[in-house]
């Protein structure tokens, strides 16, 4: 029997859905919907790391009230309502309610935000000041008990906070209790912020640092659990990571430990029998396959994630894994295959997105259709048109994904330049540029020195001097 001073993590009732804010949401799928809170939160100044999983745990009654930014942001975008409007209660309700139950000093914040996440505060104050200063939010308590309890993943996950990946790698090597469902709740959460922080920021800055979380992650697979359904939570979770960390290896160019992470998610997945992320794990394995100058094993990979994927229910998982046989067939040079990959990705597309879409797919929309088409075209050798797909993609994204606006107007830049467009070309290299500050990417560093040699025999061309003189200039990451 627990102590009475220990709060159980679970609540005393369980939540009442949050059914206004579910017909708010409309037909929008929750990643849809989540799209448009970040493009309004941008509107008012404010920064949210808005997902789809956090708009179904306002739906699902787990956020009985948001924080302050995110009220600043919901009342935007539903002028004339009130929070018991949009289905939250009051937060006078919620305020303080475990610092009364267990004495506990309250932590928290939007437990999806960023380095970057509040900008006009001070950028020194660590992570327990800002944590105090927003006691009152709701949506945190499960993350702060996370944090409270104190194994290998719960660590890594905290580290995965405001001010970047810092981790105590010897956390890594202490006993592990048996995991529980904080464990399984926290390394989830440190999926969500490698992923959040790699569409902001890209891959180089984060690979060293969050291949420590996975080791935390594998420990707490060998310490057990305490019940099956946390076990199978922790197997997937320990499996995404697997994929997040192998894809930070695979944007940094480090191609070989990206095929051991994917092989590892794989293993796990069969282990398992974990559709969802062996599909995922096949998904990334084609991508990495193509990139690699293994076109044939591309499309294999597509092919088999493919048949795994069908049970999930998902078109806009088929559609992205049909554009990933596309690649491998760009790479094949058979341009009847690609084109009817590419046409059976974009009939799928246009199916919608539905309650089934995983998670880890918010990146995918239409700019990256748009994207992923333009790198087929390219490699077939068809400049004008995927320069016209790339610029298409370049302007859909959403501003969130600042790595993928870089790649889409390198993908753009090259494109134009090898298409006979240097004075553009450049144009686009220089918008490149001025995102390299944020984006730390070495495939957008290796397209961008491509297109500067393509260029350089157009020196003269006006524009082409600036982008290459800047390029040069630029100091080399290691």
């Amino acid at each position: 029997m627990a102590s009475s001073m220990v709060t159980s993590s679970q609540p005393t009732h369980p939540p009442r859905p949050n059914l206004a804010f579910r017909q708010l949401r409309g037909r929008r799928s929750p990643a849809e919907f989540a799209a448009a809170v970040r493009r309004s939160a941008r509107e008012i100044g404010e920064r949210v790391s808005c997902d789809a999983r956090y708009v179904g745990r306002v739906e699902a009654g787990e956020i009985r009230c948001p924080n302050y930014a995110y009220e600043r942001v919901f009342l935007h975008m539903f002028p004339g309502r009130t929070l018991a409007d949009l289905g939250f209660a009051p937060r006078s309700s919620v305020r303080g309610r475990r610092a009364r139950d267990t004495g506990e000093t309250q932590g928290s914040g939007d437990p999806y935000e960023t380095p970057d996440a509040h900008p006009h505060e001070d950028r020194n104050r660590t992570f327990h000041e800002i944590h105090e200063n927003d006691e009152n939010d709701e949506e945190s308590d499960v993350l702060r008990r996370a944090f409270m309890t104190g194994g290998g993943a719960t660590v890594a996950a905290a580290s995965l906070g405001p001010f970047g990946l810092a981790y105590d790698a010897a956390a890594a090597e202490r006993p592990v209790r048996r995991a529980g469902a904080s464990d399984a709740g926290a390394l989830e959460e440190a999926v969500r912020r490698i992923r959040l922080l790699d569409d902001r920021h890209g891959a180089d800055g984060l690979y060293r640092r969050a291949a420590a979380p996975l080791r935390a992650a594998y420990a707490l697979l060998d310490a057990g659990a305490t019940r099956q359904t946390t076990a199978d939570r922790l197997h997937s979770g320990a499996g995404e990571l697997a994929i997040s960390v192998g894809w930070l290896a695979h944007d940094s160019g480090r191609w070989d430990d990206a095929r051991s992470h994917y092989a590892e998610a794989l293993a796990t997945a069969r282990m398992t029998g974990d559709d969802a992320l062996e599909a995922h794990a096949f998904c990334n394995t084609a991508f990495l396959a193509r990139d690699a100058g293994r076109p044939r094993e591309a499309v294999r990979a597509a092919q088999a994630a493919q048949r795994v994927g069908r049970s999930l229910g998902s078109s806009r998982l088929m559609s992205l894994l049909a554009l990933r046989e596309a690649g491998g067939w760009a790479g094949l040079a058979d341009r009847i295959a690609c084109e009817q990959a590419l046409a059976r990705a974009q009939a799928l597309f246009e199916r919608g997105s539905s309650d089934a879409d995983p998670e880890w797919m918010s990146f995918y929309g239409e700019a990256e259709l748009e994207g992923l088409e333009a790198q087929c075209w390219s490699t077939l050798g068809d400049w004008p048109r995927a320069a016209r797909h790339a610029r298409h993609a370049a302007h859909l994204q959403d501003p969130h994904f600042t790595r993928n606006i870089a790649l889409y107007t390198a993908e753009l830049a090259d494109d134009l330049a090898r298409g006979g467009h240097p004075d553009e070309a450049a144009t686009a290299g220089l918008r490149v540029m001025d995102l390299l500050d944020q984006v730390q990417s070495s495939r957008v560093q290796t397209m961008l020195a491509t297109t500067a040699r393509v260029l350089l025999p157009h020196r003269r061309a006006s524009g082409v001097s600036t982008f290459l003189e800047r390029h040069a200039s630029r100091p080399r990451t290691a």
